[in-house]
């Protein structure tokens, strides 16, 4: 009994922090003309990663990216969207592979990776004439993507060590 009433807290958990990721994706920092914005709606992902460890953040990621395609999604394929939604968000749970840094950067760039691919296969023709598509989307998505993680990265490492204290995690 108390190993589902842990689950069901987790899961709950869960959903308010992915219920948070939809409403801090709304408060833009920065925004690119072809989509990506550098906003503060990774910071949730990343605290109940930290919290819950790599299962239940890629989880999170993952159903976060599928709730950003009930929403309204770029949608080219399914490949793409597979890609930039579910898969990259996913990405997200990476984080609890190593603490805080190395795993900050593992997660960002898994995102960055599936970003890149996408845009190397479905976004091509944005690249300027006579530039290789692998660097003008790693160009594209690298400086958005690295700025969202270190933003978000900074200040859930704050709210991190405050969490810890004061909500310990129910194992």
């Amino acid at each position: 009994m108390a190993s589902h009433r842990k689950h069901i807290t987790v899961m709950i958990e869960g959903a308010l922090c992915i219920a948070l990721c939809i409403v801090l994706e709304k408060i833009n920092i920065f925004s690119m003309p072809q989509g990506g914005s550098v906003d503060f709606e990774l910071i949730p992902l990343l605290l109940f990663t930290y919290r819950r460890g790599i299962k239940w953040g890629i989880q999170a990621g993952f159903i976060t990216g599928l709730v950003k395609i009930l929403l309204g999604a770029y949608f080219l394929n399914v490949v793409q969207v597979a890609l930039d939604y579910p898969l990259a968000y996913a990405c997200v749970g990476l984080a609890a592979l190593h603490p805080r840094i190395i795993g900050l950067l593992v997660a960002a760039a898994g995102q960055i990776t599936c970003s890149v691919i996408s845009g190397v296969v479905f976004f091509a023709e944005y690249a300027p004439e006579g530039q290789s598509t692998f660097m003008y989307s790693l160009m594209y998505n690298m400086p958005v993507l690295g700025a969202k993680y270190l933003l978000s990265g900074i200040v859930a490492m704050f709210m991190w060590k405050v969490l810890e204290r004061d909500l310990p995690a129910a194992d």
